[in-house]
């Protein structure tokens, strides 16, 4: 407007992993479902905020166990959520999750799980066990959230990822109320 022009518009340019994000089974399961594809009710509805000790370097089978029975839908929030209050610089030394927490999630039917990083998985060997561990078996994963000022309880969670046509990945918006 500022030209003359008669509105503002902008364009955006970002990939399908930034920021808060859903990874679908098709980010590394061939023939696994794409973003459009997901059941919305599995990334909306009950949830549990699990909080994993400051001091941890990683998400591991005893953070799994704290998980109350038949939950669906879990966050960690790690010593990250601390880290990204005070800058939003990426960090190689995230804390993530083991590939035994991935096993034990299996076990325990979780649906989806979130992490305050932007992967769910620090993994220098480029095998990725944990993506392949959960997207394989159908359980979606939510990165990059914020939980900064979430205490550990019971929530609703509210999630909806921008439903890119055979999507890898999918922005999303995700908030949390109380139950």
């Amino acid at each position: 407007m500022a030209r003359g022009d008669p509105y503002n518009l902008s364009g955006l340019s970002f990939g399908s992993h930034t920021g808060t994000h859903v990874d679908p089974p098709s980010h590394f399961v061939r023939g696994g479902a794409p973003t459009d594809e997901l059941d919305l009710e599995i990334l909306n509805g009950p949830c549990q905020v699990v909080g994993v000790d400051p001091r941890a370097s990683s998400v591991g089978v005893d953070d799994v166990t704290r998980i109350p029975a038949k939950t669906t839908r879990v966050l960690f929030r790690t010593s990250n959520s601390a880290r990204w209050l005070t800058q939003l610089a990426f960090f190689a030394d995230y804390v993530a999750l083991t590939p035994a927490a991935a096993d034990a999630l299996v076990r325990q039917h979780v649906r989806m799980v979130g992490l305050d990083a932007l992967s769910i998985e620090n993994d220098p060997s480029g095998t990725f066990p944990v993506h392949h561990a959960l997207l394989g078996r159908g359980i979606l994963i939510l990165e990059g959230l914020l939980l900064g000022d979430v205490p550990p309880g019971a929530y609703t969670l509210q999630c909806l990822p921008l439903r890119l046509r055979g999507g890898d990945g999918g922005p999303a918006r995700a908030t949390l109320s109380a139950p």
